[in-house]
């Protein structure tokens, strides 16, 4: 029997929400754990692992990249992600782009993102740099996400790479 895995790197609880909400919605033998918590056991223990990760500087974290790099050849995973951009765009698409590359050795059965709360300090410090200053003022409003459209956009996505996974 096929088991899965729902594993997130979370600093502000966004990508820990919407972890959670795909674990509520897939069936089956399955078990959710922050990343750090993930031993190399793990990883080959499951059929399925769902990775998750906030966006940073438009990519992925070190501890993101080091357990996409660490889990197993060919094993099936599906990535999701949450940011303060808004979804769809070039911003909210790099990240997981990038961690596609990362992945490359797996097989990427698909892929989710959606808006997360940025934190103030982080608004304000960006808001300062003209670099970054239309991105904050973008990110800032996405302070009421992840919403309930999200946890449910986030839970059609567990039924669907469930349903992916489960052909031949």
């Amino acid at each position: 029997m096929s088991k899965t895995l729902v594993t997130y790197v979370s600093q502000t609880g966004n990508t820990k929400f919407i972890a959670e909400a795909i674990y509520a919605a897939i069936e089956g033998e399955k078990s959710i754990k922050s990343a750090e918590n993930v031993l190399d056991e793990d990883l080959k223990e499951y059929s399925l692992i769902f990775i998750g990760f906030p966006v940073h500087s438009h990519s992925i974290s070190f501890k993101a990249e080091s357990l996409i790099k660490r889990i197993p050849k060919k094993k099936k995973i599906a990535l999701f992600s949450t940011h303060g951009s808004l979804t769809g765009s070039h911003l909210s698409r790099k990240a997981l782009e990038y961690a596609a590359v990362v992945g490359s050795h797996t097989q990427i059965i698909g892929t989710f993102s959606c808006r997360g709360k940025v934190s103030m300090h982080a608004l304000d410090v960006l808001s300062r740099s003209p670099e970054h200053k239309a991105w904050a003022e973008m990110a800032a409003s996405a302070h009421s996400h992840p919403d309930d459209n999200d946890i449910a956009d986030a839970r059609s996505f567990a039924h669907w790479i469930q349903t992916l996974f489960a052909q031949p």
